[in-house]
Order: structure tokens, then sequence, then C-alpha cells
């Protein structure tokens, strides 16, 4: 894995972490109006109000510190968007209601709505990194990790994830951001934009073959960024052993190689074995062992600073199921889960994905492959 030139010490463990999660979500999210039949509807926050009430209920409101969006300012988009692809989303504040791609509608209010879902992600990285909230929820529309650089695709009009990681980059003295991308599909636009820098570890895993096609274990990274990028691409039909299984032997193993300052989650749900896009079968036990683990390790590696960003997942129910998982991973008292993960056996499907990323990362990253 690329690191540093002068390699440091991680970040010691916050002494006595809040027990507070700063949640931010909000009914102009909901602005951005499906087309009849499109899976990426409004309806998908209700299902994380039901799982923010049911965390409240059971161990109370005050652990949830709800904060207020932001409109992300032109300049932090073009930080990672091209002029050309803003103003192009600009001008759909105008038009009438259609589609940015046979994927990707928008209405007149979706550039402002994808605005506001940018700079909330900034502000809860801002927020993280200054450990004022180190553990931050962000409940927003339109998704992101598809966004490349100079086009919207994939449901995504703006990479939430990538413009606060730049942002974080610009503002913060070049922080090492780990993102996480657990989203069924690979997100593509987030490993395009950050594929030649060390700084940040973007390590995805995601059903394959699949939309929208990338995301070989192959794909590494170039240039100075060569390590950096780390996919998993899994065949349909896993669940939680196996997704447990690659967090413990690929996940963990490269965070404390890379040592990051922020562990940065692009959230999707539609893993789960409700899905009516994916062919998964992650349940609630298994985001809730994925998510106390990813918790355990922001305690140890970067002071408890962890931030999920809502991308994908279509079965309201998925959704619920992995909100409630995640929320309750990021309160000080979380149960423990009873996913259990699977067996390094010769011929299973997670002996063949530890061995694939082995093969490519194995070199820089002794302990992979180990739990």
């Amino acid at each position: 894995m690329a690191t540093p030139s002068s390699p440091r010490a991680p970040s010691p463990p916050s002494p006595s972490p809040s027990p507070r999660v700063r949640f931010v979500g909000d009914p102009r999210f909901r602005a951005h109006r499906a087309p009849p039949g499109h899976p990426e509807r409004p309806e998908r926050l209700d299902a994380v109000d039901l799982a923010l009430e049911a965390l409240a209920a059971c161990v109370g409101e005050e652990t949830v510190e709800r904060a207020a969006p932001r409109a992300a300012e032109f300049e932090e988009l073009l930080r990672v968007h091209d002029e050309r692809m803003l103003q192009r989303l600009s001008a759909t504040r105008y038009a009438r209601d259609g589609q940015l791609d046979a994927d990707t509608y928008h209405v007149a209010e979706s550039f402002d709505v994808a605005k506001l879902a940018a700079g909330t992600t900034i502000d809860l990285v801002r927020a993280a990194l200054h450990d004022e909230a180190p553990r931050g929820f962000a409940a927003v529309r339109p998704p992101g990790h598809h966004a490349e650089a100079n086009r919207p695709m994939g449901f995504c009009l703006l990479n939430n994830v990538a413009i606060a990681t730049r942002a974080a980059q610009r503002e913060q003295g070049e922080p090492r951001i780990l993102i996480f991308d657990w989203d069924v599909h690979h997100g593509n636009g987030t490993q395009h934009l950050f594929e030649d820098d060390p700084g940040v570890l973007y390590l995805s895993t995601h059903q394959f073959p699949f939309y929208p096609g990338t995301g070989d274990h192959r794909e590494a990274g170039r240039g100075p960024g060569l390590g950096a990028t780390i996919n998993v691409p899994m065949p349909a039909g896993c669940g939680d052993a196996e997704y447990v299984g690659v967090v413990d032997r690929i996940v963990v193993p490269a965070a404390i190689a890379f040592r990051p300052d922020l562990i940065l989650v692009s959230c999707g749900f539609d893993a789960h074995r409700d899905d009516p896009l994916a062919s998964m079968e992650v349940g609630l036990e298994g985001y809730r062992a994925m998510a106390t683990r990813l918790r355990a390790l922001a305690d140890s590696l970067c002071r408890g600073r962890i931030v999920y960003v809502l991308e994908g997942g279509y079965s309201l129910l998925g959704v619920r199921e992995g909100t409630r998982a995640v929320l309750e991973s990021l309160v000080a008292d979380a149960a423990p889960s009873n996913a259990t993960p699977a067996a390094l056996e010769p011929g299973s499907t997670l002996r063949a994905l530890v061995d694939r990323a082995v093969a490519v990362h194995g070199s820089r990253i002794p302990d992979l492959g180990s739990a």
C-alpha cells in the first residue's frame, strides 16, 4: 500500500469518547422526487427515520445530536467536478423534469438538494476531524459514489464523499482518510477521483460482475496511489458470513496498515437480502457486525472518528435494518452481533476473495488475510 514519506504513529484513542452521534436529516432531501417506479425514491428516508426513532426509544433521544444541513458552495464542488458538468446540473433548475442518463433523473429541485447533501457531508467530516463530533451519520439524497468528475450517473448527481474528502484535504492539513464503500455497487466515481492519491485508501466490497462494471480486484490505484485502492469483488449470493469475513481479513488489516485519521463509509444498504436490485444476502446481524468492527477500528486508530454517508439501498426494510445496525454501533453501549465470519476453508468463497486480495496487495500489507 502506498504510504507517506514520513510514517507516523496512529492517533491515540480519545480518552472518553462522547456517546452522542451527530445525525443530519432534513425534509428537503425528499424534494428530489423520483419518477413513478424509480427505486431511488424519497421514501427511503422514511425507513431511516423509523430506525432513528427505534434507537431513541431504546437508548434515549439524548444519544443523537441533530444538526442542520448546509448547501455546498460552488467552489467546494469545483474541487471534484468540472465546471461544465456543474453548469449542466444548474440548468436543470429551469428545465422540465427529465433524465441525465438512462438511470439518473432530475427535477427542478434536484441540484439544490444535491448541493445540500454535499455540504452536509463536508460539515460532518469537518466536525469529526475537529473532534467536535467524532461520529456522524448523513441521511442524504441523492447518493453520490457513482458520480464522476465530469458526469452524473447511476442515480448520483454529486459525489458527496469525494467532495467532503477534498474539502478535508484542503482545510485540515492532508488528513489520511479511509473510504470504505460497502454499497453493493462499485463506487466507480470515488475510485477514479482518488486512485492516484496515496492519502486516501479506497476500499470497496461489491457484487461483481454488476453495474457499473468496474471494481475488478486488480484495480489497485496508479502512480503514487498504487496500492491505495483495494477492490473486493464478490459473487452474487454472499451473506453475513462472507461480508464479516472480508471485513475481518481484508478491511481490518488494511486499515491498521494505513493508519487513517478518519473512516468515511459510503453506506449503501443494497447488499441486504431484501433489496430488489441486487443478489446479496446480508441481514441486520451482518450489518451490525460490520459496523461494530468499524467502530472498534475508529476507536483504536483515529480517536473514534467515523462518518457514515447514505448511498444506495432500495428495500425499505433493508434501509431500516441497516441504519438501525449502524446507529446502534455508534452509541456507547451497542449490542454485539450474532453474525460469525465464514471459515477460511479451501475452496470457499471467502478463501477465494482473500487469496485474490493477497495476490495484489499482500506485499504491501503483510497481515492481509489474517484475522
